[in-house]
């Protein structure tokens, strides 16, 4: 599965500020970066457009290109006549399959992991079921550890090396210090996420960063629906925990310290079901994986048996609705009669062009998507809901780490001299 990086319009996200044409200390560094950033976000062009776009000379574009070359970062493409007499010029477009990026989602039931090269396209994927509460912190680094260095193995079979790693965790997260300071979910406090992966992986591993899982679901989603000229939208995660990430005008919202987007834990029941939080009548209490299975199965139906991959009980919870079992259609009428409720309260205090909905959400898209969007109509106060379409994720269950490992490539971008082989 390829997602498509070129043409995508795809602008700094509020992440940090890239490095710029004309900075003193790295010109060099930054030039190279300016052109492959060209490359990713406008297509494949031939040099002397490349030269008019970043407005650099000639001579110094082919002196650029060539070290991109070098890098196996950059190749040559089709030629490219543009209406011109003679010798036709080719174009250079992003190369970058020696290179990876790694994207590692830890979640209250699964650990999920995806590396993607340059291209967008996937070089290794795994999934293993777990109980993150039940196996405990130290349990979850063992086997996430295990999971990287066996990715590595891999990688280095196919002739790739990984750039960088980004942990994708729930909750409330500290991206400066790598540390899980709450994961009601999980049930962490103060974890020290990062440190704990860099003490397993040991030398030569590559750099560990940490970040929000619904704040890098945002990033993939945002990838594919820029495409399509939307740059305001809300991705909402559909899982044991429900998270917001929100893109606004193509940027990240963050907030002030960095927690926007827990929207989980808006209150919207009163008295309702206690959350993992403490709290009661969280919107994630009325939505979230949890919800649906408790209204859709008895205890000890073997759909809500964590030990057993999520995909696969989804599936037989899919069967049963499309058969029209009435305690899955009825648990689907609940659920989406409390997802209007929350994202119409979202739409109007943001205005989104879209809201995706992930996870669960977008695996029941049929059933789900279209009776959300009547939902939007009758309680959203704008005309039309605002102009906000709802829209099921394409990304599955892979968003979050698929926005990892499309951080984890922002490395190169950044600094594509800076790369360097990978001690594996």
């Amino acid at each position: 599965m390829t997602a498509d990086l070129r043409g995508a319009g795809v602008r700094d996200l509020g992440l940090d500020e890239p490095s710029r044409a004309g900075d003193r200390a790295s010109l060099r560094r930054t030039n190279l970066g300016l052109v492959l950033r060209l490359l990713r976000d406008a297509g494949p062009r031939p040099r002397t457009q490349i030269a008019t776009e970043t407005g650099l000379p000639k001579a110094t574009i082919t002196n650029l290109v060539a070290e991109l070359v070098e890098l196996g970062l950059v190749r040559e493409g089709e030629a490219a006549r543009d209406g011109a007499v003679g010798r036709p010029s080719r174009t250079l477009e992003i190369d970058g399959r020696a290179v990876c990026g790694i994207g590692l989602e830890i979640s209250a039931d699964r650990l999920s992991l995806v590396a993607l090269d340059l291209r967008g396209e996937v070089a290794v994927e795994h999934r293993v079921a777990h109980d993150a509460r039940a196996d405990g912190p130290d349990r979850v680094l063992d086997l996430a550890a295990e999971t990287i260095r066996a990715t590595r193995r891999t990688l280095q079979a196919q002739g790739r090396r990984p750039v960088a790693i980004t942990v994708a965790a729930p909750g409330v997260i500290q991206r400066d210090s790598g540390v899980v300071s709450y994961a009601p979910n999980l049930g962490w406090r103060d974890v020290n996420m990062i440190g704990g992966l860099r003490e397993r992986l040991g030398r030569g591993c590559p750099p560990v960063h940490l970040e929000n899982d619904a704040k890098l679901g945002a990033i993939a989603e945002y990838l594919v629906a820029s495409a399509a000229d939307i740059h305001d939208l809300i991705y909402v995660t559909g899982e044991t925990g429900v998270g917001g990430g929100i893109i606004s005008d193509g940027r990240l919202l963050r907030g002030s310290a960095g927690f926007a987007g827990e929207i989980g834990h808006m209150r919207l029941a009163g008295e309702g079901g206690e959350c993992a939080c403490g709290r009661r009548g969280c919107f994630e209490t009325l939505v979230g994986l949890n919800a649906l299975l408790s209204h859709a199965a008895a205890p000890g139906d073997p759909v809500r048996d964590v030990t057993v991959d999520l995909e696969e009980r989804l599936a037989e919870l899919k069967r049963r609705a499309d058969e029209g079992n009435p305690a899955t259609l009825a648990a689907f009428d609940k659920i989406i009669d409390s997802l209007g409720l929350g994202l119409a309260a979202l739409a109007d205090i943001l205005n989104p062009r879209a809201i995706v909905l992930g996870g669960y959400f977008a695996y029941f898209g049929e059933h789900i998507i279209d009776r959300v969007q009547d939902e939007l109509a009758v309680r959203v106060m704008a005309p039309d809901a605002g102009g906000c379409t709802v829209m099921a994720s394409t990304l599955g269950f892979s968003a979050a780490a698929r926005g990892g490992a499309l951080l984890s490539l922002d490395h190169v971008y950044r600094d594509p001299a800076g790369i360097q082989p990978d001690s594996l």
